[in-house]
């Protein structure tokens, strides 16, 4: 890698995120001597990735930043000598989520695109695209750093592992980077003050642990975490917060993350997500009309900031945090932060080879997962269910066997019937079926 010039390869260059990511590239600019960028699409993309450019090269310019913008559709060609790989893309756009979200919800179960069964279909249209994307780093720019925050993060991140022998992939998700800010909110600190202990995988895990300056408040917290009602808890916008009851919390000793709530309060998450499906607004349908709006806005030849609008987006600070892990890694900072990376042993009831989500110390060689130990009995069941669910949801999705899909819909709590699951299995295959060449040759 060059410490005078770093190239970054975004490929899913045309999303709503890439000005967020831009951003964070210009806070840092003092850190990170970005040198070039390249927006990397498919064909029917085109217009978006080219709105997107066009505002990153107004925004770069307003920041006195001499930063090359190259939009591409040849991904080997955009790759070629990349210092750090972000991927950020969703294969069939989100008219795929919608159907993710709405095939199962139409039989009466949880549609979500990273949970359940519209979770496992992202991932079979995903895994074969970002082993390919891995193929083409390995031989076109080998000491890259891949940063994954294609949902779902765990699962892909995994696959790579799993598949591959490359090992420079981090997985990253926004969600631990919202409960620093939501703790430091009900604690009324700065959240730089806040350091997590987070046990589990990417969605699916428990803070057991909260750290302002260094010392524990964890049972303060979850004092106060138990009182507050459903406006003041930590949440996501594209999940509604539901309060748990302080038996619960007590009886966890944690705090469980946003996504709990479909395993958690499952009934009414489904009630809502059901009246949702009903009035033609699931999340999937929101999100479409808000990006429509937001690529409007970045029409605006006379925009140079990344608009306030964006933050109505599920993934806010996925980009930012990107931007601090890139950082991070090409200055050597040993900092803490939370990505998806393999266990190696930080659980001790976690498979040794499997990829969770925890607290890292991030160096020029990659992250240090901080020691956790063994999970309690409270969080390992939902936690050690889930991580058997992505397994086979891997090997189900690299070789294409509707069978092993079955098996792995039979231990997740969000598929509760065997004779739904194979219904809601083929239903989803048919619609997805041009993106899935393992399961349909």
């Amino acid at each position: 890698m060059s410490k005078e010039a770093v190239k970054v390869v975004t490929i899913g260059g045309g999303s709503s995120y890439t000005p967020e990511l831009i951003e964070g590239f210009i806070v840092r600019k003092e850190l990170l001597p970005l040198k070039e960028i390249w927006l990397v699409d498919v064909e029917e993309g085109r217009e978006k990735v080219e709105i997107v450019a066009a505002l990153a090269r107004r925004m770069f310019h307003k920041a006195k930043m001499d930063v090359k913008v190259e939009v591409s559709f040849d991904r080997r060609k955009a790759l070629k000598n990349a210092d750090f790989v972000t991927t950020q893309f969703r294969v069939g756009f989100m008219s795929a989520r919608i159907k993710d979200e709405r095939i199962p919800l139409s039989h009466g179960v949880i549609g979500q695109e990273t949970n359940g069964a519209g979770g496992m279909m992202k991932a079979f249209r995903t895994i074969p695209v970002i082993l390919d994307i891995v193929k083409d780093i390995q031989e076109l720019c080998p000491s890259a750093w891949m940063i994954n925050f294609t949902n779902p993060a765990g699962i892909n991140t995994e696959a790579i592992f799993r598949h591959t022998d490359f090992r420079q992939i981090i997985g990253l998700c926004n969600v631990p980077i919202g409960m620093v800010n939501g703790f430091a909110r009900i604690l009324e600190v700065d959240p730089n003050q806040v350091t997590l202990q987070i046990q589990g995988v990417n969605h699916n895990f428990f803070t057991t642990d909260v750290f302002v300056d260094g010392i524990s408040v964890m049972q303060n917290l979850l004092e106060t975490y138990a009182t507050l009602d459903a406006s003041k808890m930590i949440n996501m916008r594209n999940i509604a917060a539901m309060p748990y009851s302080q038996g619960l919390l007590k009886g966890l000793n944690a705090i469980p993350c946003p996504y709990h709530n479909y395993y958690i309060n499952t009934k009414e998450q489904l009630d809502k997500e059901l009246e949702e499906y009903r009035e033609g607004r699931v999340r999937g349908e929101v999100v479409l009309k808000l990006e429509q709006e937001l690529f409007e806005i970045y029409k605006n030849p006379d925009l140079d900031v990344k608009p306030k609008q964006l933050e109505q987006r599920g993934g806010a600070h996925y980009s930012d945090a990107a931007c601090n892990l890139i950082t991070s890694l090409y200055n050597d900072r040993k900092d803490i932060q939370y990505v998806n990376t393999l266990n190696k042993g930080t659980i001790t009831n976690l498979p040794y080879d499997s990829v969770i989500e925890a607290a890292c110390v991030i160096t020029s060689g990659g992250p240090i997962p901080l020691a956790i130990g063994e999970m309690k009995p409270q969080i390992a069941g939902i936690v050690q269910n889930i991580k058997n669910f992505e397994r086979l949801v891997i090997e189900a999705g690299v070789k294409g066997d509707r069978n092993l899909a079955l098996a792995a819909m039979a231990i997740n709590p969000l598929c509760p019937s065997d004779a739904l699951n194979n219904i809601v299995l083929d239903e989803l295959l048919q619609a997805h079926r041009k993106y899935l060449p393992q399961f349909f040759g």
